[in-house]
């Protein structure tokens, strides 16, 4: 029941935001606004709901790590906006969110126990790390989608549909920014605490499995592009089409890697 009131309001929610992105009247920010809070308190005592019911945290399947993929996004967005306050992010986020759960609910998904080696008190925070920067890197990609499309309207001098929609691309760079820094130590202490849980749940740090490796290739191309900005002034359009490719590597090491490489991360 929680999983289905859930996905109602992410489903209003996004058709909310997407009133916002057309009109942005202050009543249709408002509801927006309340929707997806609402959807992300069910989404929290569901995902509550089944930690002790299974007695673990659920992402043991790739359904339950969209689930929660889903809910890092909107944690991430509702936490950002509290600091940039650009409503019109959310009108890129929900959709991905509100994707992300549909996958997971179109999926069959099975309640079977982690493997007892794996059972750790380090499985829930290599996850909780790992995931919340993945949330992050899905909002610098966002804003990557949006800093490209208000660049193309500023560049071609005309105020299209986007022009007075978009923060001014000085903002959308800094969000893109502000991102990267805050997902960028997220993956790399959820690389870390992993590679403690293999440590302790199959006697090595790191054993060059298909996940460890795409894993390892995607903070490599998040280190460069941290690296760029700070050393050679990388910003603007090639930031943002950084972001855009880093995330898109993310989600075959999240989903790819899962569908098309075997190897002993294939219950996550």
């Amino acid at each position: 029941m929680l999983f289905k009131i859930t996905l109602g309001l992410y489903f209003l929610a996004t058709l909310a935001y997407l009133a916002c992105l057309y009109k942005q009247k202050p009543i249709f920010t408002r509801i927006a606004s309340a929707l997806l809070a609402g959807g992300f308190l069910a989404h929290s005592l569901e995902l509550l709901s089944q930690y002790l019911e299974l007695g673990q945290a659920p992402v043991t399947n790739l359904p339950q790590s969209l689930s929660f993929f889903s809910w890092t996004l909107v944690a991430v967005y509702l936490l950002l906006q509290l600091r940039y306050q650009v409503i019109v992010l959310g009108s890129f986020l929900t959709p991905l969110a509100l994707l992300s759960i549909l996958i997971a609910a179109a999926l069959p998904g099975s309640k079977e126990p982690l493997d007892p080696i794996l059972r750790s008190y380090w499985f829930p925070i290599h996850i909780t790390l790992a995931f919340l920067g993945d949330g992050f890197f899905g909002l610098a990609f966002c804003s990557g989608i949006m800093y490209l499309l208000q660049e193309h309207q500023v560049k071609g001098k005309r105020m299209g549909f986007f022009y007075h929609r978009l923060p001014s691309l000085r903002v959308l760079d800094e969000m893109n920014y502000r991102c990267l820094t805050l997902g960028f130590p997220l993956l790399t202490l959820g690389i870390i605490s992993g590679s403690v849980w293999a440590q302790y749940a199959w006697g090595s740090y790191w054993d060059w499995d298909p996940k460890e490796t795409w894993s390892l290739i995607t903070w490599l191309v998040y280190a460069a592009l941290l690296h760029g900005r700070l050393t050679f002034g990388w910003r603007g359009r090639r930031a943002a089409i950084l972001s855009i490719l880093g995330f898109s590597v993310l989600l075959f090491t999240f989903v790819g890697v899962n569908l098309l490489l075997k190897g002993a991360h294939n219950f996550v």
